[in-house]
């Protein structure tokens, strides 16, 4: 059945493009392939899948589920050590995990992310901040944000089935709820509600489904 359905999909190929460019796309997915299967076996991700130009640093501190797909190239790094200052960092990632282009992890602290996940193009999740600004001495105007020590977030924890839309940025402290729905364009701090749909910058309780009723009800 598998190759019966791969066939198929070059069928279609060919037949939607020229010759020549069908050949080069799928000389493109060949090389792709073998990239992600010496990059599955050295990370000890089982059938990890990424765009090519990904950047994974760190990668002792990254522990991946099974089948993380991403259409693109994606960075997620692990930060163990920034002007002068060493952390500690976990990355946990489930099973089933996909992304489309561009999307960016930065953990010094802890991030996790469950099962099932889905996230759209350019996402930004990270559990620390360029400076704390929570307080005077750490984040001082006249230093470069570069040379700011990281801080001023929190732990990240996005919970199984959740959907994360286009352009969203997660600054922890964070909890996303299992089944949440996460709108583009929204930015993300604190707790969503599992099976709660929000939108918006800081982001506001849209829907949220009803077992009883098994349908999403907007919120007042």
């Amino acid at each position: 059945m598998g190759i019966s359905r791969k066939l198929s999909q070059l069928r279609r190929q060919f037949a939607a493009d020229p010759i020549l460019w069908a050949l080069w796309n799928l000389l493109g997915r060949i090389v792709a392939g073998l990239r992600c299967r010496v990059m599955s076996a050295i990370l000890h991700a089982p059938d990890l899948r990424v765009g090519k130009g990904s950047t994974m640093r760190g990668s002792r501190h990254i522990r991946f589920g099974r089948s993380f797909h991403a259409h693109g190239p994606v960075w997620i790094e692990a930060v163990t050590s920034y002007g002068g200052e060493e952390f500690t960092p976990a990355i946990i990632i489930g099973n089933s995990v996909s992304a489309s282009d561009d999307l960016h992890i930065s953990c010094i602290d802890r991030i996790e992310i469950g099962s099932g996940v889905l996230f759209g193009s350019r996402v930004y999740v990270s559990d620390h901040n360029h400076g704390d600004y929570r307080s005077v001495a750490t984040a001082l105007p006249k230093t470069p944000p570069a040379l700011r020590r990281l801080g001023g977030g929190g732990p990240v924890v996005i919970g199984d089935n959740a959907w994360i839309g286009h352009n969203v940025v997660i600054i922890g402290p964070a909890i996303i709820g299992e089944a949440a729905v996460i709108g583009a364009n929204s930015v993300i701090r604190g707790n969503v509600p599992a099976g709660t749909i929000v939108a918006g910058i800081p982001a506001k309780p849209l829907k949220q489904y009803e077992t009883a009723t098994r349908t999403w009800i907007r919120t007042p």
